[in-house]
């Protein structure tokens, strides 16, 4: 799939998810090494910590459907719902938490995975790695040592 059908289906994710108190939705599209792709969005919680990112749903989405070892890449689009779809203008990039929990997903494939983040709007986006967004993570790698 190319960039842009990727960034559409993320923004779609976004239009679907569940941000009463924030009102910022996010879309995540996660594709795997064979080119299959799941989506996830945010699903907030009035007891705010128990709500879920769009990177993380789709991750899980992503382990049921092909595990977390075939991740290739993910995009991320985020913004607030307008009369036209998604609308916001600066990229959206994962939180440090998710960050985290793709980190983990290189790590169990041992490739680093590209991250696509682009606007509400779609019209801007950045390209990073994993390893570019979170340097010296600490994931599986570094538990070798504690047998």
């Amino acid at each position: 799939m190319t960039d842009e059908e990727l960034i559409a289906l993320a923004r779609a994710a976004a239009l679907k998810a569940y941000a009463p108190y924030s009102g910022f939705h996010v879309g995540c599209a996660v594709v795997s090494t064979r080119g299959e792709v799941v989506s996830g969005a945010n699903l907030e919680n009035a007891c705010y910590r128990l709500g879920i990112c769009a990177e993380q749903s789709a991750l899980a989405a992503a382990q049921h459907a092909f595990g977390l070892d075939q991740i290739a890449r993910i995009v991320v689009a985020g913004g607030t719902p307008g009369a036209h779809g998604l609308a916001g203008q600066q990229p959206v990039t994962p939180c440090g938490g998710c960050r985290q929990a793709l980190l983990e997903a290189a790590q169990l494939s041992g490739h680093d995975i590209e991250i696509l983040s682009a606007s509400g709007d779609g019209r801007a986006m950045r390209r990073d790695t994993i390893r570019g967004l979170l340097p010296h993570g600490f994931g599986p790698e570094d538990l070798k040592d504690a047998d």
